[in-house]
């Protein structure tokens, strides 16, 4: 069993599951486009794995938990698997793979450009790379565990530096999502209130990642114990791939690597 923090989002917590389902949908979006040799980085707890496996020849996966990637080759022996903190990425070579998969990851990393330039670097030609990440717009709080989120223009221009053929949409939900999202809006709110210093804004992030946990994982399962059935109906029917609008949670970013 995994000792999960509220950051990292987990299909063994039932009040995850809004999130859950939201950052699942972005697998089922690339399930029937993954083939040859893929890799995953930042891969969790490995749950979007057999989505990932349906069409690939081989799949390496990244990460910087050991505990996560010993599981991950317990239940998938055929899978390579890479304990490292990125970027740069060590010890994979140009052009070495079709399709390169990285959900929720960038928001994590200080040097996102040279993240998108290795990206680049270890796509076979005419590969392609998928990308998500939160709309910026949508946060509710300061999330520690994040070194920088984006908005639309920021992740564009962050693109366009190394891929010419892209494309950026949103993953977004409907009413029954929308609803779940006001309430915990609401509710991070009220709790926000008691910041009268906004002390959250001004000291290191560092500081911040033990009570933003605490208060978290409290208010996750406050909104559970409130709107239980709320909670669990939320399914990958809920959300659905669209043009980036307002209502964009995540961007769901498609690279393409054009041959020489």
């Amino acid at each position: 069993m995994f000792s999960f923090s509220t950051e990292v989002t987990s299909s063994q917590i039932t009040s995850d599951n809004p999130l859950f389902q939201r950052t699942l949908k972005a697998y089922t979006l690339i399930a029937e486009k993954t083939y040859g040799d893929v890799l995953e980085i930042g891969c969790g707890e490995g749950y979007g794995l057999d989505f990932i496996y349906k069409n690939a020849n081989s799949v390496t996966v990244i990460d910087k938990s050991k505990s996560v990637l010993d599981e991950i080759k317990r239940k998938h022996p055929k899978t390579t698997i890479l304990n490292q903190k990125i970027p740069p990425l060590n010890n994979l070579k140009d052009n070495s793979f079709d399709i390169i998969i990285s959900f929720q990851v960038i928001e994590h990393i200080k040097d996102a450009t040279l993240f998108i330039q290795e990206i680049h670097r270890i796509l076979k030609p005419d590969g392609k790379a998928f990308i998500t990440t939160p709309n910026s717009l949508k946060t509710v709080a300061r999330n520690p565990w994040h070194y920088k989120e984006y908005n639309y223009s920021e992740i564009n221009n962050l693109i366009k530096k190394y891929f010419e053929d892209y494309s950026i949409n949103g993953i977004q939900g409907n009413k029954k999502t929308d609803i779940y999202y006001l309430k915990n809006k609401q509710s991070v709110e009220r709790l926000l209130r008691l910041d009268v210093f906004k002390i959250q804004y001004k000291i290191p992030a560092t500081l911040l990642k033990i009570p933003y946990e605490l208060v978290n994982r409290i208010n996750r399962n406050k909104l559970l114990k409130k709107n239980t059935s709320l909670v669990n109906s939320i399914t990958l029917e809920d959300y659905s791939l669209t043009e980036y609008s307002k209502d964009t949670l995540d961007f769901f970013c498609i690279m393409n690597k054009k041959s020489n």
